[in-house]
């Protein structure tokens, strides 16, 4: 066996476990509050948020080379911003019609 920190890694896998009920409901929440065509920007803001926890903890990256972070880190970003932008042409894009 190895030393572990002062705080118990269970103590933190349960409080990243937490973190993430929370992040569900907040996304439960978000999509009742009308906020026009960001509303997948903060469902997605906060799947992000969500994952990057998952990556950091449960991947074990926390620990990881700062170079490996960067590169995660970077990599979350970069697809985050296709997502949103994909998300936000294919609204901006469709045809609005009020049938009656």
């Amino acid at each position: 066996m190895h030393d572990h920190s002062k705080s118990s890694p269970l103590k933190t896998y349960f409080a990243v476990w937490g973190s993430l009920l929370v992040g569900t409901y907040l996304t439960y929440k978000a999509a009742f509050i009308d906020l026009g065509p960001f509303n997948p920007v903060a469902a997605l803001a906060i799947a992000t948020t969500k994952a990057l926890l998952v990556a950091l903890f449960f991947m074990h990256l926390k620990g990881a080379s700062e170079r490996l972070l960067k590169l995660v880190v970077v990599s979350t970003v970069f697809f985050l911003i296709i997502l949103l932008f994909l998300t936000m042409s294919d609204y901006a894009t469709r045809p609005w019609t009020i049938s009656s």
